[in-house]
């Protein structure tokens, strides 16, 4: 692409995303990547947008096409999504976004479609035609298997859950309790006059709007990390003691690996796997920002005689793979890259990882299972399976859920992302 029209990179972006199921989380860095930050904020707010409300932008835009475009000129539909996105849902100059928008159809080599992204984008400023709301899937902008997955599991929430997933996500820190006490860096960021407030756990800050982490008192240094606050009670379940051996299976990106090294500087290793080597390169940047070590390994956490060496572990963290359905007002191309026929293969390499890690626990050791998804099948009933087959495992309630099988965290409670929790250990033989 010769010019850097930010509205053919967010219609390019999302072209990728939709058209050839590529996450956003890959795609958009890579595009953003040679942009101002003024313009690599405007592609990343239009991304996101389209994808939050992608089926009323499609249908939009195609009640105004007499047919569809063929593959060649297919981003240009993409293209006139990103132009209605701006009309309906951004407050830029209606000149900046019809004139900026027709220059990008020529920077996507479509110079002979200019015309009809100029005339459909007026006609849309013009007539300003409702945005569809006749069915569930243009109502809620989900597609209509999870609709119908999440209102049978939460057929009280559900309305709440689905417009959650569609707001934007608030940025949160965890402070480096290493380096200095919450209450310092709250006072270190008002300083800075970033408005922050304490979290739920106990070095959580919930800003009050998102920043660059350039802007965040000594960031770099290793002072706090963004991390949402539902992930924060990861470290904070798992209660490692003095000399424990602890596994953090799936640990990319590192957050977590990171988090339980500054909560429990007592413990005696922390190996982090994960399955993808490409991957571990972030854990690697985290701990060394953070001034951390972990024995950092590639490793399948459903056959551990692929990596594993040694002694078995005290506790293990196990942040299993799963639908990300907790996640999707961070990841909006959740709800497009995801099936229904997902969910089945996920839950079945859950339930593999998670007998292959029981496996490698000590007697009375503590497993952490944790995912981001608002699916019971995932959750709640994956760990009451895994207890009906699982003699030597013990269920040990938390807290804040003390009746339920482990701790599901609804998205935008208490301003949190979807999590679920379960705490588990492994009875002595003399228990059972």
């Amino acid at each position: 692409m010769k010019t850097l029209n930010v509205r053919a990179i967010a219609a390019r972006v999302c072209f990728q995303v939709v058209e050839q199921q590529q996450s956003l989380s890959q795609v958009l860095p890579s595009a953003q990547q040679p942009l101002s930050p003024a313009d690599k904020a405007l592609v990343g707010e239009i991304s996101y947008g389209v994808l939050r409300h992608l089926p009323v932008l499609d249908q939009l835009v195609s009640v105004q096409l007499s047919k569809k475009f063929g593959r060649k000129d297919r981003v240009i539909h993409h293209l006139l999504m990103v132009g209605a996105y701006q009309l309906y849902f951004m407050r830029t100059a209606k000149y900046a976004v019809l004139s900026e928008t027709v220059e990008a159809a020529r920077a996507l080599k479509a110079k002979h479609l200019t015309k009809l992204v100029n005339a459909i984008l007026r006609k849309l400023d013009r007539e300003r035609p409702s945005l569809p709301d006749e069915t569930p899937v243009f109502k809620y902008r989900h597609p209509n298997w999870l609709i119908q997955k999440i209102k049978t599991a939460y057929p009280h929430h559900w309305q709440t859950i689905l417009e959650q997933n569609n707001q934007r996500s608030p940025m949160w820190l965890r402070n480096n309790a290493r380096q200095q006490p919450r209450s310092q860096y709250l006072a270190d960021l008002k300083q800075a006059d970033i408005h922050a407030s304490a979290g739920p756990s106990d070095n959580a800050m919930l800003l009050e709007q998102p920043h660059g982490v350039t802007q965040l008192p000594r960031f770099m240094e290793g002072s706090a990390s963004v991390q949402d606050a539902a992930a924060q009670w990861a470290a904070e379940l798992l209660i490692c003691q003095p000399n424990d051996r602890v596994l953090d299976a799936c640990a990319a990106p590192g957050g977590k690996t990171c988090h339980l090294l500054e909560r429990y500087p007592w413990i005696q290793e922390l190996v982090a796997i994960d399955i993808e080597p490409q991957r571990l390169q972030s854990i690697d940047e985290n701990l060394k920002r953070l001034q951390l070590s972990a024995n950092i390994q590639v490793g399948d956490a459903s056959d551990f005689s692929t990596w594993h060496q040694g002694a078995h572990y005290d506790r293990i963290l196990l942040d299993a793979p799963c639908s990300a359905t907790g996640v999707i007002r961070r990841h909006p191309d959740i709800k497009w890259l995801r099936q229904a026929s997902d969910i089945t293969c996920l839950v079945k390499r859950q339930a593999d990882i998670l007998d292959a890690c029981w496996q490698h626990l000590k007697p009375n050791g503590v497993l952490l299972y944790a995912t981001c998804s608002v699916l019971p099948e995932e959750n709640e009933q994956q760990i009451a399976n895994f207890l009906a087959r699982t003699p030597n495992a013990k269920h040990c309630p938390i807290e804040h859920a003390p009746e339920k099988i482990g701790w599901q965290i609804l998205p935008g409670q208490d301003n949190m992302d979807g999590f679920y929790y379960a705490r588990l250990q492994k009875l002595m033989e003399t228990d059972l």
